[in-house]
């Protein structure tokens, strides 16, 4: 039986997310379905519109096999650490394919740019020299690519396949990459056609959109109580304006960014309007909304030192499908393979827990109680 991995946020699971699986199936007749997903925060730094316990249940009621997690310091980093980070756990579990969702649906030019990547000796000193002229790094690395190949790739997807790719080859990965066509603007804030962007979902729902055409039914089901970023920001604001002097011991709060910070944190009307007011060409938004969500969880650079590899796999959830492939592959995984707190003492899992109070944070105490203990409790999820 082949299995197939997909690395999601499922921030929410949508129509999009539907196709993504239903075209696996079709590609892979009764494969082993295998998500690596991200928790309560993602790695754009934005807050999961609903909790970790629905996300892996709708996720598995949707079509997939087996849900684990990736670690909230892998999923709020770079696209590198999240790329690597998600490539060996779907490596250690023996995952024949990895499908992604790509804009150009051309599997062989994005080989082949990751290759440069890899082998081109031009390409780290372009991508030096762009960064030094003062843009981000996705523009930089997308003008070292164009320069060298001749190929314009400036689309998210598309890059983070290539990312992909690069990380299966530098781990000398047996997985074998592959696309399908990725229709929706990523970072669109408009409803299209039935199937639209997550983006555009959260923003609508947040302002009072109709949705409905847009998510399956036990989906829009779940979204009674979304959780949505700026319900944080009165805590950020509080987190900022006691520790204004030491904002640099933060993970990503690097460059003397926290300079503008201090300038504009007593500025802003909402988190949108801070990040937009310290955003320049050389700080993304989206890497100002990591910073951010560093703060906010309290993740330190002394402690991101500290989680420089993955110590173990925790399985969310699974179906009778997904268990059965757990117990043929359990005994030639590396890394423990756990499911809850009780099987393994670990730091990062200890910081899960706290991520997961931060989450819980803006809740009333008795549901605030009942999220952090469903760290203890809920998982894994079974279907």
């Amino acid at each position: 039986m082949k299995s197939v991995g997909i690395i999601c946020e499922y921030n929410p699971f949508h129509n999009g997310h539907l196709y993504h699986i239903e075209k696996i199936k079709e590609m892979y007749k009764d494969c082993t379905i295998i998500c690596v997903m991200s928790g309560y925060f993602t790695q754009r730094g934005d807050v999961s519109i609903i909790d970790k316990v629905k996300k892996t249940d709708l996720a598995l009621q949707n079509g997939v096999d087996i849900v684990v997690e990736l670690p909230y310091v892998f999923t709020t980093e770079s696209a590198d650490k999240f790329a690597k980070a998600s490539i060996e756990i779907l490596t250690s579990l023996k995952c024949d394919y990895l499908v992604f969702g790509s804009e150009s649906n051309n599997i062989d030019k994005l080989t082949e740019l990751a290759d440069i990547q890899l082998n081109n000796s031009r390409y780290n000193k372009l991508v030096k020299d762009f960064l030094d002229s003062g843009v981000n790094y996705p523009t930089a690395l997308s003008k070292a690519l164009l320069e060298i190949s001749g190929y314009k790739v400036d689309k998210p997807n598309d890059i983070l396949g290539i990312t992909y790719i690069r990380e299966i080859k530098k781990q000398k990965s047996n997985m074998i990459p592959k696309c399908i066509k990725r229709n929706t603007d990523y970072n669109s804030l408009e409803l299209t056609d039935t199937i639209t962007s997550a983006n555009s979902i959260r923003y609508n729902l947040e302002n009072g959109g109709d949705i409905s055409r847009y998510v399956p039914l036990n989906v829009l089901e779940s979204l009674d109580k979304p959780h949505f970023n700026n319900d944080y920001f009165s805590l950020l604001k509080y987190k900022i304006m006691t520790e204004l002097d030491n904002l640099d011991r933060y993970q990503t709060v690097d460059e003397g960014i926290e300079n503008r910070i201090k300038k504009y944190i007593l500025k802003a009307q909402d988190l949108n309007d801070l990040i937009l007011k310290i955003k320049t060409k050389r700080y993304t938004y989206n890497k100002i909304n990591r910073m951010f969500n560093h703060i906010l969880c309290n993740f330190t650079k002394e402690e991101a030192k500290t989680f420089d590899r993955l110590e173990y796999i925790r399985v969310l959830g699974f179906n009778i499908k997904g268990q059965s492939y757990l117990g043929e592959i359990k005994k030639d995984i590396d890394l423990p393979l756990i499911t809850n707190f009780k099987n393994i003492d670990s730091k990062l899992l200890d910081l899960e827990l706290r991520v997961t109070a931060t989450y819980a944070s803006t809740l009333d105490e008795p549901e605030k109680i009942k999220l952090i203990m469903s760290e203890y409790k809920d998982f894994p999820v079974i279907r």
